[in-house]
């Protein structure tokens, strides 16, 4: 149900891709960012929380994938 509606909204599964591959990058700049401005504990915590979108970003991806897949069958 949430695959069809992102789908049907234009989402495709390289946007979930891109999407999961940002927020790694997102982490890290995240991390090194606060770290320099904030005591280690609290910058290890941002890197984690942005770090955790990841692999829902990569599992909506794959889920949209399959989705997007010719071979499926009808529902």
């Amino acid at each position: 149900m949430i695959v069809k509606k992102l789908h049907d909204a234009g989402v495709t599964s390289e946007h979930a891709y891109l999407a999961g591959t940002a927020s790694i990058g997102l982490s890290l700049v995240s991390w090194l960012t606060s770290s320099r401005t904030e005591d280690l504990e609290r910058a290890d915590r941002w890197g984690i929380f942005v770090g955790e979108w990841a692999p829902t970003f990569f599992a909506l991806g794959l889920a949209l994938a399959n989705y997007e897949d010719p071979r499926r069958p009808a529902a």
